[in-house]
């Protein structure tokens, strides 16, 4: 029988491990090594070869006494033997300790210490183990830090290709969740972010069970201590929304929500730069400094980054320390929510600007989790396609969708929390006919919607949907506000929003007909 924790203990104490190094150690490292170069912000930038988006097919738990029971098994948490896993496990640590040298964080996954994750993360790269520093939460001193005995230990092994003839993986690439051992496998693929979001999965796995709701969202809360949330699949805006001169940033990507209000589960923030601007986002140009970490962004012989430059990949990325945006709240924790956005990127253009839910809209619209997945974001899209992903995040979910939508139900009712879907993505016609939505006029609709403004103004029900639409909002024209006001021909728009409608349909049937109620109570009958 493999000892896991034996094997791992004999890799970080050999001679070649540096344990805990500061963000200066690690760039001089990462240099040292030719791993990447400074760019002329002080940010590290690397590439990061074929892989430069997550790897989902690629992704396993294995399948033990601990997880049989309790995983919702599919396409998403697809099943592994706990023998395949253990001789990828000696293979990967065999390859780990023929290095000259590997690195080491231990830190923690969530800013509540009664339920944080104590974590550590053994890697190939020293600048993937800046990324680790720079994205998980970092102890306060170095002695607490080597105190930590971790819950979850991430091995990333880029190098180590997996033989699929023989070592039961779908490609040379892999990630595997052992929930009983305690550890996360990665190997073949040089993509940081696959260690951010298979700790995310692992707290959407541990959380629920201790009664708090676990959310693929953004925060950030305003002088009168109110709380919003951001929902939304990668590209719908989160990052981009939350970081707000106005308001305090709790966190861009993922949260928790407990019997105290929220919490961040990361101590940094993971955003795309793809199109980025100092004029739209002023607070994440800025954050991009030393002690940031730039992914497959282009820069010149001079080191200054070309942020509209996709020869790499759309999904071009920077990672920086959460108190590198100037209004962060430190510690990232705050009250209850009082509104909740859900971020959509309708590539259809048929959904409106702003909409006003009902409770049971919103349980069915975050059930249904619709957005356009974009280009960049996983592998082999490169172009934006309509997507169903439950609870705006269902890669990174192990437990059962509706474990979830009660929660969030439950807290909404219990909160009274206003909930608004928002669609960031065309406007006038669909994809590659109309046009994104412009940012200012979305920020306009966000912070009017935060301050209660909208609740005051009358509201139009859209006949397609049966979503409630304001008549009007300061500072946005008023005839954007109903989609199909805008398109050039209404008998189009009608065509191609029956189409989504009945996608919407068609996608909630997998829940079954326990679910039917909600459909019903959300607007669409299956």
């Amino acid at each position: 029988m493999t000892d896991h924790r034996g094997l791992i203990e004999n890799l970080v104490t050999r001679k070649n491990s540096h344990i805990q190094l500061s963000t200066s150690q690690l760039v001089e490292k990462s240099l040292e090594r030719k791993e990447g170069k400074l760019a002329a912000t002080g940010a590290l930038r690397a590439e990061t070869g074929k892989y430069t988006g997550r790897s989902p097919k690629d992704r396993f738990i294995v399948k033990d006494a601990v997880s049989e029971h309790k995983v919702d098994w599919g396409e998403v948490n697809q099943p592994i033997s706990q023998e395949i896993f253990d001789n990828l496990f000696e293979k990967v640590i065999n390859h780990l300790g023929d290095k000259e040298e590997i690195f080491v964080f231990n830190g923690y996954a969530g800013a509540d210490e009664k339920t944080r994750l104590d974590l550590s993360v053994i890697n190939e790269f020293s600048w993937h183990n800046m990324f680790a520093r720079t994205m998980f939460i970092r102890p306060e001193s170095e002695e607490e830090a080597r105190t930590i005995e971790p819950q979850f230990t991430v091995i990333s092994a880029p190098t180590f290709k997996a033989d699929p003839s023989t070592d039961g993986t779908e490609s040379e690439a892999f990630i595997i969740v052992s929930l009983e051992k305690g550890v996360i496998l990665i190997g073949g693929t040089e993509y940081a972010g696959e260690m951010k979001k298979s700790i995310f999965s692992i707290m959407n796995y541990l959380l629920p069970e201790q009664g708090v709701m676990s959310m693929h969202c953004s925060a950030n809360v305003g002088e009168n201590k109110d709380v919003a949330l951001f929902f939304g699949l990668s590209g719908t805006g989160k990052t981009t929304l939350s970081a707000d001169s106005q308001r305090e940033l709790i966190g861009d990507d993922e949260h928790g929500w407990n019997e105290d209000g929220v919490f961040n589960i990361e101590g940094g923030c993971y955003a795309k730069t793809i199109n980025l601007s100092a004029e739209k986002e002023p607070e994440i140009f800025k954050a991009i400094k030393f002690g940031s970490v730039l992914e497959n962004v282009v820069i010149d012989e001079s080191g200054i980054p070309d942020y509209d430059d996709n020869t790499l990949t759309e999904n071009t990325r920077a990672a920086y320390p959460i108190d590198h945006i100037d209004n962060a709240r430190i510690p990232s924790v705050a009250g209850h929510p009082t509104t909740i956005i859900f971020l959509t990127a309708d590539a259809f253009g048929v959904l409106p600007p702003i909409s006003k839910l009902t409770k049971e809209q919103a349980m069915y619209h975050f059930l249904s989790g619709f957005t356009s997945k974009l280009a960049g974001t996983e592998r082999g899209v490169t172009s934006p396609q309509p997507v169903f992903s439950t609870c705006f995040g269902s890669p990174f979910l192990p437990l059962h969708a509706t474990t979830y939508a009660n929660m969030l139900g439950d807290l909404i009712d219990e909160h009274g929390v206003d909930v608004y879907l928002v669609n960031t993505g065309w406007s006038g016609g669909e994809y590659g006919v109309g046009k994104r939505m412009d940012l200012k006029y979305t920020r306009s609709m966000i912070r009017r919607a935060i301050s209660g403004e909208l609740l005051l103004n009358p509201f139009e029900e859209d006949s397609t949907f049966g979503l409630s639409i304001p008549a009007f909002v300061t500072g946005v024209p008023k005839e954007i506000l109903n989609p199909r006001n805008i398109w050039i021909s209404e008998e189009a728009y009608d065509e191609k929003a029956y189409n989504l409608k009945q996608s919407f349909i068609e996608n909630f049937k997998k829940f079954g007909t326990e679910s039917e109620s909600i459909a019903k109570a959300g607007g669409f009958k299956l």
